[in-house]
């Protein structure tokens, strides 16, 4: 068996609690609580579910700062059953949704002062201790009648928690939403054709924007064992929701086939609705991301009364895990944050190989900060070598980008990472801080700053 964990991927080995971690520079003293991300780390790379990035071992790695001081790093696997037996461990409690038991590798996320860790496809979340430790399968005191989803949006004027679900089994996808207390206070079910995957989706404050792109359940695939059971379907076609958070009427509009796996944000503008997303242009196989085309940073101007999609390419440079200032979710917006990617088939084609053996150099040291009202950008480089994961904003004044940009950096010299603090207003100046770890922290997928 073949398996993309390698280079950047490379799993750790062990779980590692360190305190007081060595810092260069001086962590800003209003950054009270943790940094965490979450991402696949197999447990044994002969495992079936090691031989494709979305279906391996979550584990979460987190660093807690306070008064200046970054506290402890931890890295922990999610507890799974099969994780937990694997670890001589007893199985966490909580209910599984039709035998959907992953060990949630997509995201970690804070609500109600509770931790997180979400995967989609029909599994639940699974709640964590302040320290990372599994607590167990979560499904919100059976408010959710299935499983969740690995994105959720908030509005950061109500509070509410929005998430739309997916499962195989389904006939429909599911908005949920859920308050602040951490309850679910409303589930609609959105009738589907041929089970498609839906990694992400939109928010505005009129509308729930969902994405019905032509990936969807294989059962062939199902039936060869395939880890990841969906495959680009010409048949299916492309097209866009606008759910109405009110009425929950949905208006749907045809788009040209591509696939979606990451939101920048979206608004209303008038009458129209404006989304930012990255977007693959061409049809790939097994959700491997060498097969997708260049993910580009493109604009849909939605005009559902005439049922019409305009599309612009706003950056043509390959980047992907989009985050912004969050308190201007669904809202008109100017900056946002990327990581800047290398061109997958450009890689491919120089070194004559394939996805699981692509070297370091597939992986990029840059992260970019876009200023969409003026069209302009800025790129912010780190060693070579040092590959960078997922910017997460973090606001610290009033203006959208009074913050800071906070990502884990792989630091080659050491042989280990650095969580490093940037000034989203000196975006490529030196770091305000940077956090030397004790070890390194594989590539992966999604975090957040959960503040105390």
């Amino acid at each position: 068996m073949t398996t993309p964990y390698t280079g950047g991927f490379t799993p750790v080995t062990e779980e590692i609690t360190a305190f007081d971690l060595e810092v260069t520079g001086r962590i800003p003293a209003e950054l009270n609580g943790r940094y965490l991300r979450n991402g696949p780390n197999p447990l044994n790379l002969d495992d079936p579910r090691a031989s494709h990035l979305f279906t391996g071992e979550g584990m979460v790695h987190g660093v807690r700062l306070r008064d200046g001081r970054a506290e402890w790093y931890r890295n922990r696997w999610v507890r799974s059953n099969d994780v937990a037996a694997r670890l001589g461990e007893p199985p966490r409690p909580g209910p599984v949704h039709e035998g959907m038991d992953f060990a949630a590798n997509t995201h970690v996320i804070g609500l109600a002062g509770r931790t997180f860790a979400l995967v989609e496809a029909g599994a639940l979340p699974y709640e964590l201790s302040y320290e990372l430790d599994t607590i167990g399968r979560c499904d919100f005191g059976g408010g959710l009648p299935g499983g969740y989803a690995a994105h959720t949006h908030l509005d950061p004027v109500n509070g509410e928690l929005h998430a739309l679900a997916y499962f195989f089994g389904w006939d429909h996808h599911q908005h949920i939403v859920i308050d602040l207390e951490g309850t679910v206070t409303q589930v609609r079910n959105i009738p589907i054709a041929d089970a498609p995957m839906l990694h992400d989706f939109a928010l505005t404050e009129r509308y729930v924007v969902i994405y019905d792109l032509p990936v969807t359940f294989s059962m062939g695939h199902a039936e060869q064992g395939r880890q990841l059971p969906y495959a680009w379907n010409d048949a299916h076609g492309a097209r866009l929701g606008l759910m109405s958070r009110e009425s929950g009427d949905v208006r749907w509009v045809d788009i040209d086939p591509c696939w979606v796996f990451h939101t920048l944000n979206a608004y209303d503008d008038g009458d129209e609705v404006v989304v930012d997303v990255v977007r693959y242009p061409k049809r790939f196989v097994d959700a491997r991301l060498d097969q997708g085309g260049l993910p580009t940073l493109d604009r849909w101007r939605i005009d559902p009364a005439a049922g019409k999609v305009r599309e612009t390419r706003l950056d043509d440079r390959s980047q992907e895990f989009p985050r912004m200032d969050e308190r201007r979710t669904g809202r008109p917006y100017r900056y946002g944050y990327t990581a800047a990617a290398v061109d997958l088939d450009d890689v491919l084609r120089r070194t004559d190989t394939e996805l699981e053996d692509l070297p370091d150099e597939a992986f990029d040291n840059t992260l970019i900060k876009h200023d969409l009202e003026r069209g302009t950008a800025q790129s912010r480089q780190f060693g070579r070598g040092a590959y960078v994961g997922e910017p997460v904003f973090v606001a610290s004044g009033e203006a959208e980008d009074d913050g800071y940009v906070l990502a884990y950096v792989n630091n080659e010299a050491r042989g280990a990472a650095d969580l490093v603090i940037l000034s989203a207003q000196d975006f490529t100046g030196e770091p305000v801080a940077t956090v030397h770890l004790p070890a390194r922290v594989p590539l992966g997928f999604h975090g957040s700053w959960i503040a105390d």
